[in-house]
C-alpha cells in the first residue's frame, strides 16, 4: 500500500511520498522533480506532463494547460473570460452554465470538461507513482488552494475518483507547507510559535497564519487573491515586449498562437534573470514572419512595471493579520514559498509589512507535496507517524436554510462560520411531516471570490411517516467533512420495535450539487477515459514494434555479412538482403504510419527469413556444450558401475558404448557438412540422448542403490 501526495499547480505538479527514510519527491520519466500541468492531444494520442509541454508547440489550439483556473467555474465569469483569453483552446459554455473545451483528435471534434482534463492529469502522476514504486496508487492527499469553493472540492475528488484515486484529504496548501514546517521542529518556544505562510504561486497568492505548539498546528486564518500570481509579472514583461515590437518590428504577436506562446515563455525565462541581475536580454529567432527579435529590460524599469501587483500582495497579508486578531509584531516567523516568491522586490515589500525578512527554509516548490504525503501517512493506517495534530479552519461562512422551519444555528442561517475547525458536525432537530428540504449556501458573499455563486447544494430527506398528519422529529447531522465539504451525515428519527428498546431509525437523504457532475456522468467519464488510455496504449505499443523493426533492419544487415556470413547460403543471403532492403524502403515510405498488426507481421516475415541462419549460428556454441555434458555423463556412469554387480555394470557400460557410439557417428556426418546446411544433429537431440542415458542408469541401479554423495563427488573431481 502506498502513502502519496499530489500537488497540482497551475504550471507544474509535485508527487511525494512516505517511505521508511523520509519524504521522496519523485522523478518523472525525464529524471525531473516537476511534472508539467499540460495535456496534449497530438494527431493520434495524447501526450501528457513533460511530453505535452515538448509538443505543445507543434499542437497548440488542442494542448491543454492551465486547467486548475477552470476547475469548478463558471464560463460566464468575467474572470474565466479573461483567462480564456490567453489559452489557445477552443471553449464554449456548457449546458449547466461550465465550460466545454473543444479540440480536434483522431479527426474528429471532440468535447472535454475541466474535470475530465485534470483526471487525465491524475492519471499521468498516478502512473508515475505506481511506476516509481512497483505497486497500485490509491489512497492519496491532494493540496488544494484555501479559496477553493465546494464545487471545485468536489470537482477534484471527482476527477481522483475517475481515474481510480482514492483521496483520503483534501488539504489546504498552506495547511500542508505547515505541516511540513511543525513536524520536525523540536525547538518550540514555552509560548506559542506564530507564523505566517506566504505562498505565491503562479497563478494565486495565498496567506495563512499558523499557531504552533509541541505535537501540534492550529490555522488562525485563511487569505487569498486568487488572480494575483507569478504569471501576472510574466504578463506585465510579455505587454511590454509585445508592444515594442509591434512599433521596432511591426509584428503583431497577438495574431499568432505560436507567436504569443514563445514569447510568453521567453518573457518567463527573462523575470528569472532579473531576480539575480540588474537588467536582462531578450532573444527571439524568427518569432514572427521570419523577424529575429531581441529587448532589453533593466530591473528597476521591471519594478516600477509592477508596481500594481505588488500593492496588491500585501491585501491579503493585512487579512489574515486581520482575521487572526494579530498585528505584525505579533509574528514570530514569516515563511516564503511558491514559485512566484522569487522576485527580490516582494521580500522587501515582505520585510517592511511584517517588520522582519522572510524566512525560506522550505522547498519553494515542494513544500505543499511533501505536506500532503505526511498528511497521509497520518491517516493511512500503513505507517507510523508522531503523534501531531493537524488543525485547519473553513474560509468561508456556510449556512443551512429549510422550506419547513427556521435554521436556528447562528444567525442568517450561519452554521459553520468563518474560521469553522475542519472537521466539524452539527446535530439539528427538525419536526417533519412528509419530507424535509435543505439548502446550503455561502451566507457571506464578501468572504467569497468574485463571480462565485452562493448557491452550494440541496438535500430532501424522506419521507416520514407520521400519524393522523402528526410531525415526526428527526436529527439531522450535518457535517464538514475532511475535505473542506459540507454534506448530511445522515438524518434519523424516533423508532420502537417490540422485541428491542428504542432506537433510532435512518431516513434516505437525497443529496444535489449545483453544477456538479452526477453518479452517471463520473461513470461516463472514467468509460471514455479508459478508452483513450487504451488508445495511448496501443499507439506506444505501435511506435515500440516499428522502431523495434527499423533496428531489426539495420542490426540484421551487417550480422549478415560478418557474424553469420559462413552460417548462410549466398542464396538465403541474397533472400534476407532483399527482404531488409524492401523492408526499410516500406518503412520510409507506405509504412511511414501503419498499424501495430503490419508492423508485427513485417517483423516476423523478416525473423523467418533469418531464423535457419541465426538458430545454426547460436546451435553449434549450444552443440558444442551439450556434447561436453554428454560426454562427462558417460565418464560419471563409467565410473559408477564400478560398486555395482557385474551384470548391472555390464548394462552400464553398454549403454554408455552406445550412446558415445552414436554421439560418434553424428558428430562425423556433421564435420562432413558445410556450416550454412542445417545440423545433423541439433543441441535438444544431445540433451535428449543425455537424459534417456541417466534415466537407463537410473534404472539399472535402482535394484542396488545409486552411488554415494562422496562417489559421485569425487568422480566429478577426477573428471
Amino acid at each position: 500500500m502506498s502513502v502519496v501526495g499530489f500537488d497540482i499547480g497551475n504550471e507544474n505538479c509535485v508527487i511525494a511520498v512516505v517511505k521508511q527514510r523520509g519524504v521522496d519527491v519523485l522523478l518523472n520519466d525525464e529524471s525531473k522533480r516537476e511534472t508539467p500541468a499540460v495535456v496534449c492531444f497530438g494527431e493520434k494520442q495524447r501526450f501528457l506532463g513533460s511530453a505535452g509541454a515538448a509538443s505543445a508547440m507543434m499542437h497548440p489550439k488542442s494542448t491543454i494547460s492551465q486547467v486548475k483556473r477552470l476547475i469548478g467555474r463558471k464560463f460566464s465569469d468575467p474572470e474565466v473570460q479573461n483567462e480564456l483569453k490567453m489559452l489557445p483552446f477552443e471553449t464554449s459554455e456548457s449546458l449547466d452554465g461550465g465550460i466545454s473545451i473543444h479540440l480536434k483528435y483522431l479527426k474528429e471534434t471532440h468535447t472535454f470538461t475541466p474535470v475530465q482534463i485534470l483526471a487525465m492529469l491524475f492519471a499521468h502522476l498516478k502512473t508515475i507513482a505506481e511506476k516509481d514504486l512497483g505497486t497500485d496508487v490509491t489512497d492519496c492527499v491532494i493540496g488544494v488552494p484555501s479559496y477553493f469553493t465546494d464545487l471545485q472540492r468536489r470537482a477534484y475528488l471527482n476527477a481522483a475518483s475517475i481515474v481510480g484515486l482514492k483521496p483520503l484529504r483534501l488539504i489546504h496548501d498552506c495547511t500542508a507547507i505547515g505541516l511540513g514546517y511543525g513536524i520536525y521542529k523540536t525547538d518550540f518556544p514555552s509560548k506559542v510559535l506564530v507564523v505566517a505562510f506566504i505562498d505565491i504561486g503562479q497563478c494565486d497568492t495565498q496567506v495563512s497564519i499558523a499557531a504552533f505548539q509541541a505535537g501540534k498546528m492550529m490555522i488562525l486564518s485563511h487569505a487569498f487573491d486568487r488572480s494575483l500570481g507569478g504569471r501576472d509579472f510574466d504578463e506585465l514583461l510579455f505587454c511590454h515586449f509585445a508592444a515594442k515590437f509591434n512599433e521596432q518590428y511591426n509584428i503583431d504577436v497577438y495574431c499568432s498562437a505560436k507567436a504569443c506562446t514563445r514569447l510568453r515563455a521567453a518573457c518567463e525565462k527573462l523575470k528569472k534573470v532579473l531576480s539575480a541581475n540588474s537588467e536582462g536580454h531578450l532573444n527571439i529567432e524568427c518569432l514572427m514572419d521570419e523577424k529575429d527579435v531581441k529587448g532589453i529590460i533593466k530591473r528597476e524599469e521591471f519594478e516600477n512595471l509592477a508596481s500594481g501587483l505588488l500593492e496588491r500582495i500585501c491585501i491579503p497579508c493585512n487579512k489574515a493579520l486581520a482575521d487572526a486578531g494579530l498585528t505584525a509584531e505579533k509574528i514570530n516567523f514569516v515563511e516564503l514559498v511558491g514559485s512566484g516568491s522569487r522576485i527580490p522586490v516582494i521580500s522587501r515589500l515582505l520585510t517592511s509589512l511584517f517588520k522582519r525578512e522572510p524566512s525560506r527554509t522550505l522547498n519553494a516548490s515542494e513544500c505543499v507535496g511533501r505536506g500532503c504525503a505526511l498528511q497521509c501517512a497520518m491517516l493511512s493506517p500503513v505507517f507510523r507517524v508522531k503523534e501531531y495534530e493537524v488543525q485547519d479552519s473553513i474560509p468561508f461562512s456556510i449556512g443551512l436554510s429549510s422550506d419547513e422551519s427556521p435554521i436556528c444555528a447562528g444567525s442568517n442561517g450561519v452554521i459553520f462560520p468563518k474560521g469553522q475547525p475542519i472537521p466539524s458536525v452539527k446535530t439539528l432537530t427538525f419536526q417533519c411531516r412528509n419530507f424535509l428540504h435543505l439548502e446550503t449556501f455561502y451566507a457571506n458573499l464578501n468572504e467569497l471570490p468574485p463571480g462565485t455563486s452562493p448557491k452550494i447544494s440541496s438535500f430532501t430527506i424522506g419521507p416520514f411517516h407520521g400519524s393522523h398528519g402528526n410531525t415526526t422529529e428527526a436529527k439531522v447531522r450535518v457535517q464538514l467533512n475532511l475535505h473542506g465539504i459540507v454534506c448530511i451525515e445522515s438524518a434519523t428519527v424516533d423508532g420502537t420495535r417490540k422485541d428491542k428498546a428504542n432506537r433510532r431509525l435512518r431516513v434516505e437523504v437525497s443529496e444535489n450539487i449545483y453544477g456538479g457532475m452526477t453518479k452517471d456522468e463520473i461513470l461516463e467519464a472514467h468509460e471514455k477515459e479508459l478508452q483513450l488510455t487504451q488508445h495511448d496504449r496501443t499507439m506506444e505499443l505501435t511506435k515500440d514494434k516499428k522502431n523495434s523493426l527499423e533496428a531489426y533492419v539495420y542490426e540484421m544487415r551487417p550480422k549478415l555479412f560478418n557474424t553469420y556470413r559462413n552460417y548462410a547460403s549466398e542464396k538465403e543471403r541474397d533472400g534476407i538482403s532483399r527482404g531488409l532492403q524492401e523492408t526499410e524502403e516500406w518503412l520510409y515510405d507506405d509504412g511511414e504510419d501503419e498499424t501495430l498488426h503490419a508492423y508485427s507481421a513485417k517483423l516476423e516475415d523478416l525473423k523467418q527469413l533469418v531464423g535457419p541462419i541465426e538458430n545454426r549460428y547460436k546451435d553449434e556454441e549450444a552443440r558444442a556444450q551439450a556434447t561436453r555434458d554428454l560426454l562427462s555423463s558417460i565418464v560419471e556412469h563409467r565410473m559408477s558401475a564400478g560398486s555395482v554387480p557385474l551384470q548391472n555394470k555390464e548394462q552400464i557400460i553398454d549403454e554408455c558404448n552406445k550412446a558415445e557410439q552414436w554421439l560418434r557417428e553424428k558428430m562425423q556426418q556433421q564435420d562432413s557438412l558445410p556450416k550454412c546446411s542445417d545440423p545433423v544433429f541439433w543441441s535438444s537431440d544431445i540433451q535428449s540422448k543425455k537424459e534417456e542415458l541417466n534415466m537407463v542408469c537410473q534404472e539399472i541401479l535402482g535394484s542396488n542403490g545409486s552411488p554415494t554423495s562422496q562417489h559421485v563427488h569425487n568422480t566429478s573431481d577426477h573428471q
